[in-house]
């Protein structure tokens, strides 16, 4: 048996006067402060579960609220992407927040924001204020490119988002600038990180994407950064999601290939995840100076252990990164499907949710969206 439990007795979903103003509203990037459990008006869904049919429990939900980004990156998106969806194809705040009490009620304990580039859209930190109070959510944490985090690193840490992840991809300014197609993008880059431990908002985490040819002969250079500065950093193995279609086994630079190259200059402890679905190896600096994560989906597999659900900006639930089938839930919310239905179809998704990637496998196949337009 594996659909959602119902509400429990007496609960409803009729969206109130109240709500769909804030539906008007939230298209103009404004949050209005409606009834904290407006849809789930007797509380929320008894305590479950999500699970698959393999028994993994679904408790991470990754929300890209935009596929717009101001970075270009050559493992992401196109250099010249002309197919953005249409600003009414996305989920308003409303609806996010909607979902987001839906998916609580089933499960979910950790939201992460993403993009595109989420702090490109107004009224994300307002949307941040909200999530945290949604009952059940235990963490809500941000990933950005960190190109507007000097203007709103402050803003965010008053919004409750104490964790932050950063992107970043060379040390170079002119490498930063070719990787991203952007000008100047490692220097706002690191004003960013600075911003945002300014701020409190810890840990700060730093993710890198390697590409060989383009970043991997900084490794031990990124190394030595994680020991100078309070930050995590995470390594991550490039992955077939490209606009380009240039992914080819021969660029993805191994875990292996980044601990031989840190370890003679630094050498590393292999610690314990923090959970059994985390996704990153974790290491720490044998003298205690700092720590770092290394990402490998492509040589290690984690897909045995994964609790991540994600939704796109345009209202898709993907039950993997690499799906090659999607969910509409935009239709349901906007064709007047109860909590209760939603609930219902969510679960029987998350069901069939696939046993691995298969990256590995001679028939992969990398799915039609790309990361941009996924959220990572």
């Amino acid at each position: 048996m594996f659909l959602a439990q119902l509400p429990l007795k007496g609960c409803h979903s009729e969206r109130s006067e109240e709500s769909r103003s804030a539906h008007r509203n939230s298209k103009q990037g404004k949050i209005p402060r409606f009834a904290r459990n407006d849809s789930l008006r007797c509380r929320r869904f008894a305590f479950m579960v999500l699970k698959d049919k393999f028994g993994r429990e679904i408790h991470d939900l990754r929300i890209s609220v935009t596929d717009r980004c101001n970075f270009s990156c050559v493992y992401c998106k196109s250099a010249d992407p002309k197919n953005y969806f249409p600003h009414g194809d996305l989920l308003s705040w409303d609806e996010f927040l909607r979902l987001s009490r839906v998916l609580a009620g089933l499960g979910i304990r950790k939201v992460r924001i993403t993009g595109g580039e989420p702090l490109l859209r107004p009224g994300v930190v307002d949307f941040i204020t909200q999530l945290r109070q949604i009952d059940g959510l235990e963490d809500v944490a941000i990933t950005t490119n960190g190109y507007l985090l000097p203007e709103m690193a402050a803003k965010l840490a008053a919004a409750g988002s104490p964790r932050v992840t950063v992107s970043l991809d060379s040390l170079d300014s002119a490498k930063s600038a070719r990787i991203t197609r952007t000008p100047r993008s490692l220097e706002k880059v690191m004003a960013g990180l600075d911003a945002a431990l300014e701020a409190g908002l810890k840990p700060v985490k730093v993710n890198i994407v390697l590409v060989r040819g383009f970043n991997d002969d900084e490794i031990v250079d990124f190394a030595r950064l994680a020991r100078k500065r309070d930050i995590i950093l995470r390594f991550i193995e490039f992955m077939p999601l490209d606009a380009d279609h240039t992914w080819k086994r021969e660029l993805v630079v191994t875990a292996r290939e980044i601990v031989a190259a840190i370890n003679p200059v630094y050498p590393l402890i292999e610690i314990p995840r923090h959970s059994p679905s985390e996704t990153a190896l974790r290491y720490r600096f044998a003298d205690g100076q700092g720590e770092i994560g290394i990402i490998a989906p492509v040589s290690i597999p984690f897909c045995g252990r994964c609790s991540r659900i994600r939704l796109t900006a345009d209202g898709k639930l993907r039950t993997c990164l690499f799906s090659m089938e999607e969910f509409d839930v935009r239709h349901l919310v906007r064709n007047g499907a109860t909590d209760s239905d939603i609930g219902r179809f969510v679960t029987a998704a998350v069901y069939q949710k696939e046993s691995g990637h298969r990256i590995n496998e001679p028939d992969f196949v990398q799915p039609d969206r790309t990361m941009v337009y996924i959220g990572g």
